[in-house]
Parts: structure tokens; sequence; C-alpha cells
């Protein structure tokens, strides 16, 4: 068998991964030169843990995609591997022999995904077919595993992933997505039963399904799914585990509580690169909130290397991660939080409501005039104050109103790179509510003083803050953690907060080129 035949696939222009990796966000397919930075991270991690030693060297070392799609992360360890063993298994046939069947394993998430891994790390949709390139198997599936597994319902919910019944209680011709890896509670037993053999993996690497429709509100609610396969990565205690994710998880997220509070909680958690714009790691795919990926190294806890990536730009540097109950992605913005929160001031968190406000209030039918003005995105109205459950100590005080959802012009940053942040910031008189579309700031006893809170809102410092926070267009009471709360019998501007609280030439600097301007009339 010829080099050339082996590794015909790489020589393809373009490479066929690639054009796969940029085709939609139903599944997002990792294109190779992401897959292989992640392998570089991986490569240095084992060196500096091992005397230098190469890890595509080691005959031993064993590989494991739990959620392959493309195959792509087993086509480039494969390559690797092949040329760093060349020494120590001269024969290519043997060489390439060992690798598929002894140390890279993989659990395809669809049927058609698990056709797809085997052509591009076998070069055959059949692992023991004329074309591929291994001639040592003893099935077609090879070290690719995937069977159609049904979800285990319970009240309507899979007790595993909690996915809706009504969604994916499915026929067979149809895909349950029902991923193995996820809906085990014997998972060192069940991965015995796939390979036939019991399986201690040195690496788990991957990019697992972001979210799964969870039959909510109208049909769109999501749930994550990138977590459980995190966890159960962990379970399994391989050596090293890296997979690339939505980094939503930073401060957001839906059930993502627990989870974040164990990984910013976990010192084996030594890396982490951040991708804000997931533009600058999966051309054309976009990604709430960026992606990002870590290496979690079991046996060297320690402070995290935290590299922020935006676009040509890099910047790196050593963190405990769990200084805060969320994660504050940029490290400049960081040393800024750490001077303001020196101050041990209050936040404004206390004075920002949770959602819905004032309970689930609506608008009386078009034409028709109730005893208290309502403010809601799809028009303002009015409602009878006895129809109103919740807020109505507040209803007849001075407040502020605050759209929940970033615009997407408020939440995109503009041609130089800045943000506004925040949307609709409106003074509300008193006898006014709104829908669950607004969060409220306040009450205030005045007018003056909740013209000074607007005003407020509208700084930069106070938007550079919350950005901190925020990763997606959802604002709650939590992005204002950050943001100390002030005497507002006086108006603030930038300037009086950027003296008040020490900012240097560059923590103003970063604030003016991240943050736009924002003027009363735009809001």
């Amino acid at each position: 068998m010829s080099e050339r035949a082996t590794w015909s696939l790489r020589g393809r222009n373009p490479d066929i991964l690639s054009c796969i990796a940029s085709l939609s966000n139903d599944e997002v397919f990792t294109p190779p030169e992401f897959a292989n930075r992640m392998l570089d991270t991986l490569a240095e991690a084992w060196a500096e843990s091992n005397n230098g030693a190469n890890i595509w060297a080691d005959s031993t070392v064993t590989f494991l995609d739990p959620c392959t799609k493309s195959g792509v992360f087993l086509r480039e360890i494969t390559r690797r591997l092949t040329e760093g063993l060349a020494v120590e298994i001269p024969d290519l046939q043997e060489r390439v022999d060992h690798i598929l069947t002894k140390q890279v394993f993989g659990i395809a998430i669809t049927r058609l995904t698990a056709l797809m891994s085997r052509r591009s790390l076998y070069c055959s949709k059949h692992a023991k077919g004329t074309h591929s390139i291994a001639k040592s198997f003893a099935s077609d599936n090879g070290n690719i595993w995937f069977e159609r597994i049904e979800h285990t319902w319970n009240n309507g919910r899979c007790s595993f992933c909690g996915a809706s019944a009504g969604t994916l209680d499915r026929s067979s011709n149809l895909e349950t997505h029902a991923y193995a890896f996820i809906h085990e509670d014997d998972l060192s037993a069940t991965i015995t039963e796939m390979f036939g053999v019991d399986m201690q993996f040195d690496v788990i690497i991957g990019n697992p399904p972001y979210q799964l429709n969870d039959g909510g509100g109208a049909g769109t609610s999501a749930s994550p799914l990138y977590h459980l396969f995190i966890r159960q990565a962990q379970e399994l205690s391989p050596r090293y585990l890296s997979m690339v994710v939505p980094s939503k998880w930073f401060s957001g997220g839906k059930g993502l509580d627990s989870f974040r509070s164990q990984m910013l909680g976990d010192r084996r958690v030594r890396f982490i690169a951040d991708y804000p714009n997931s533009r600058d790691a999966f051309e054309g795919v976009d990604v709430a909130g960026g992606v990002m990926y870590f290496l979690w190294d079991r046996d060297n806890p320690g402070t995290c290397a935290v590299e922020t990536i935006s676009g040509v730009n890099r910047n790196l540097a050593e963190r405990n991660l769990d200084e805060y109950e969320v994660f504050i992605r940029d490290n400049r913005a960081l040393e800024i939080v750490k001077r303001i929160q020196a101050f041990n001031v209050q936040s404004m968190a206390t004075i920002v409501s949770a959602r819905q406000p004032f309970g689930n209030v609506t608008c009386l039918e078009s034409g028709q005039r109730g005893d208290t003005y309502i403010y809601a995105s799809g028009g303002d109205g009015f409602a009878n104050r006895d129809t109103i459950t919740k807020g109505t100590d507040i209803i007849d005080k001075w407040k502020v109103l605050l759209s929940k959802t970033s615009s997407e012009h408020a939440g995109q940053s503009d041609r130089s790179g800045r943000k506004r942040v925040l949307s609709r910031i409106e003074l509300m008189s008193p006898g006014t509510a709104a829908t669950e579309s607004y969060l409220i700031v306040g009450p205030f006893d005045s007018e003056y003083e909740a013209a000074n809170a607007a005003d407020y809102l509208r700084t930069r410092f106070v938007r550079f803050l919350v950005s901190t926070i925020l990763l997606t267009q959802n604002i709650t009471r939590a992005a204002f953690s950050f943001v100390p709360l002030q005497d507002f019998s006086k108006s603030w501007s930038d300037s009086d907060l950027f003296h008040m609280y020490g900012l240097t030439e560059l923590d103003v600097d970063l604030i003016e080129k991240t943050i736009k301007p924002m003027i009363k009339d735009e809001s």
C-alpha cells in the first residue's frame, strides 16, 4: 500500500471536511484546521507532562471521539500517528492497522455521521471493505460504533437528556437523537460492549451536539446537551479531555448553573481558548455568545491559561476560574472588574427586577382603555390594575424600563467593533406597568432620581460591565452583578465614573473601543 494511496483523501482540493464544516448551523461540524489547533494543544500538554515525549510517537495511547460527525478528529489523529510511529512500526500497512484497530475509536451521533466518519477514517463506508485502508477488522463498523438508541421516557421527558416525547418519540425510520454516550448509567460497561474490550481511554476529544429541541413553547425551545457529554467524559477519567462547545455556559444557559460551578471550580481545566465571535473558529457559522475549547488534565491540577482569540488578536493570561460565580471571558475586562469590586459597593442588580416583573400581564384589545398604561414590545396599551398579579407596589412609583432582549443593533458590533449592549431605556411614570418583554429598574421616589438612573444605564461604564457577563441577547438581573449601585440624587457621567473608580488610560481606552456612545434619544 503506497503512502499516496493511504492518504489520498488529504490531497483533495478543497478538503471535503472543510466544505462540510461550513454547511449549516444544524450540526456544527469541525473544520480540519480547528481540529488541529485542539490536537496541537493536546500534544503540548502531553509533552510538558511526559518529559518532552511526542504523543504521536506512542503506540499505546488510545483516543475516543464520543460524538463523531465528519470523523475529522479521528482522521487527523490517525494522520499524526501514522507519521509519528514510522520508526517504531516501519511497515506502513502494519502501522495503519495498529492505529485503526488499537488506538482510534469513535461513537457516531447518527447513522449518516457513522458512514461519513468511516469514509473519512477508513476511506470506505465499510471498515473491512475492498477500499478500506484497514485490513484487520472483523466487522464493517470497525471502531466507529453506531446503533439506534431509544430515549427513556418518564412523564413525557427523557430521563437522560430531557427530550420531549412529543418531539422525539419517533418511528424506526427516523433518528431519535438519543446519543449513546449520554444515555447510559454504566458507560464503562457500555463501551466494553461497543468495542469488545475493556477500554480506558487516554484522550477523549470531540465537538458534541450543542442543543436539542425540548418541546417547550411553540416548539422553538432548546436545552443544552454539550455539558452532558463533558460530564460523561469526565466520569470515564481519561488522562486528557478536550471539547469545543458554546461559550454561553460562562455566565448563562438553560439549566447550566451547576455545570458552570463545577467547571469553574475544577482545577484540572488547564487551558481555555475562547472565540467571542464563532466565525473566528467556524467560518460562516454563528453561535450566539461564541465558542470555546478547553483542555482538562486529570493528573496536573493548577491555574488555567485563558486565551481570548478575536480575529488576529490574542490575549493570554493565567487565571483561577472561580474568582466569581460567572466567568469573565476577557482578561483585560477582569482586571477592571476587580478594581471596581475592591470598592465593595452594593450591586445594581439589587434594584433590577426578575423576569415578569408584573406577572403575565397583557394589554386589552386595541381601542380599550384600562386604568394602567402597559409598555409592550408589540405596541403599548392598557390593562386593568386588578388583573396585574405582581409588582403592584411599584405601579405608582417612578421606574426605568429596560428591554430584556438586546436588539440586533444593540447586541452586535459595528464596523469599529463596538457594541451598544442595552436597547430600550425609558422612564416609566407612576401608573404604569410592563409585559414580560421588559425588566424594571427601581423604584424611585422622584422623576429626577429615575432620570439619573436611566442616564447611568446609558454610560459606557455600565454597559461595559454588563457586557462582561452578557454573552447572548437575553438580559437578566444577573447581568448587572458587577455594576455598582450609585446615589441617584445626582447625575453620573463616564468621566465621573472613570475617575471615581481609578480606571487607567488603558482601561478607558478598552471601554471606549468596546462600547458605543449612547444618547438619550437613541434609547
